[in-house]
């Protein structure tokens, strides 16, 4: 029997990256096996995001680069699954006609019968009101990180954001699949245990809220550590955090997307909070967790985004000192409802405040940073430093990124690390 061979990349958020190790998993269960060489594959699907218009054309990029193997070889199946699947559908097999496959988030179960019966192209994007995957094991390559997802779609439905569109309303998963799969993972030998969700503590079901997930989680038996992403301003609340206080494999490092510090800005994104709320809520963060990390995500150039405006969030990040932030310029999103307001920040003076933060935070992460060195961190090595091969990469409590002299030290370790000194985003250590 011919084993067909199938390649998977991945582009987009962690949402993303659990997904792939879903249809890897649904794959692998057919007798599929997986291959990190596209030029082997029988199969090759591109994972797509559209929240951010740079991966998105970076995932359209890369699909155009896998024609030329389809023209090689005419078996070959070419899909695009995920976001830019739900939100393009038919037009991509229409302006591509090389694509043999098109899926939604959603339809990730039809995969198996649609390669058996080869009936080809096809195009499956019905979005769910209750699928959760929560019967399917993902299929996952490393021995480290567990990616979870709790729940998929959202309810939010902010201005700039298309997730509601191309992933659907919320639904969460139930309790005892959540809890079954995290055992699995650490009796497979994870270490770490990522919550998935696109507004992750807004999880319910039934009565059982994210709070009561969270700590069911942390009483597993074996699981070292736990973290999740990412929870909405909105719904972090006491009982959240005073779990978190009170479980010692809980990370303390929240991260908490702020997007914009300005009140108008803020209301035209309907992000259902003021800049005064998002500033007690860092507040009774910290007073709950002092040394919690928090980081968050910024939008500058947001139509109708004024000078004072953008002040208003340098203003919020002099308050804040964020740990980390992901950072980018407003790009339109079609199908979402700040593609109608009128895009009136030119790319010139996105790019400058663009610039602006960035060099700000870069100057509060290093002042975080620098405040542990001398301290004692306790680091789980995840990776190999790409610069030096006798160096290790890890990662603290509160999601840092820790440069170690190997040593003895292996990917999977807990470590004790002197931490010496600080640059960029980076933390550089020894171990004790």
């Amino acid at each position: 029997m011919v084993v067909k061979k199938y390649y998977i990349e991945t582009y987009g958020c962690q949402m993303n990256v659990a997904d792939s190790e879903l249809v890897a998993g649904l794959l692998n269960r057919q007798n599929y096996r997986l291959t990190d060489s596209s030029a082997e594959a029988d199969i090759i699907l591109v994972n797509t995001c559209s929240v951010r218009q740079n991966a998105e054309q970076r995932a359209l990029a890369r699909l155009a680069q896998f024609k030329h193997y389809k023209e090689q070889n005419p078996e070959l199946i070419l899909g695009l699954i995920g976001c830019v699947a739900q939100r393009d559908r038919g037009n991509l097999i229409k302006e591509k006609q090389f694509i043999d496959l098109v899926l939604g988030p959603d339809t990730y179960r039809q995969l198996p019968d649609i390669l058996k019966k080869n009936q080809l192209p096809q195009i499956d994007v019905r979005l769910s009101r209750e699928e959760t995957y929560q019967d399917l094991l993902p299929f996952r390559q490393t021995q480290v990180n567990a990616w979870v997802s709790i729940m998929r779609g959202c309810n939010k439905f902010c201005s700039f954001c298309i997730v509601p569109y191309v992933r659907g309303r919320e639904r969460s998963r139930p309790v005892d699949s959540i809890i079954n799969e995290i055992r699995q993972a650490v009796s497979a030998g994870f270490q770490e245990i990522t919550l998935l969700g696109q507004n992750v503590n807004s999880y319910q079901y039934h009565e059982f809220r994210f709070p009561e997930l969270l700590k069911a989680v942390a009483d597993i038996k074996g699981v070292k550590r736990i973290r999740f992403t990412s929870p909405h301003p909105e719904d972090v609340d006491d009982q959240m955090l005073l779990v978190m206080s009170e479980s010692e494999n809980i990370c303390h490092h929240i991260h908490l997307p702020l997007q914009a510090g300005s009140a108008d800005v803020l209301r035209r994104m309907n992000r259902g909070y003021a800049p005064e709320k998002y500033l007690d809520l860092v507040q009774k963060i910290r007073k709950y967790l002092p040394d919690c990390a928090i980081s968050t995500d910024i939008i500058v150039g947001f139509p109708g985004e004024t000078d004072e405006d953008f002040n208003q969030t340098l203003y919020i990040m002099d308050r804040v000192i964020f740990d980390n932030a992901f950072m980018f310029k407003y790009s339109v999103r079609p199908g979402t409802k700040a593609a109608k307001m009128k895009n009136d920040v030119t790319n010139d003076e996105k790019a400058e405040r663009l610039n602006q933060v960035i060099m700000k935070q870069k100057e509060h992460t290093l002042i975080r940073n620098q405040a542990l060195i001398g301290s004692r961190q306790l680091v789980l090595i995840d990776g190999l430093s790409k610069k030096n091969k006798q160096e290790v990469i890890g990662r603290t409590d509160s999601n840092k990124q820790v440069v170690i002299k190997a040593g003895s030290a292996q990917i999977g370790d807990f470590v004790n690390v002197e931490i010496i000194d600080a640059a960029g985003v980076s933390l550089f250590g020894i171990i004790h």
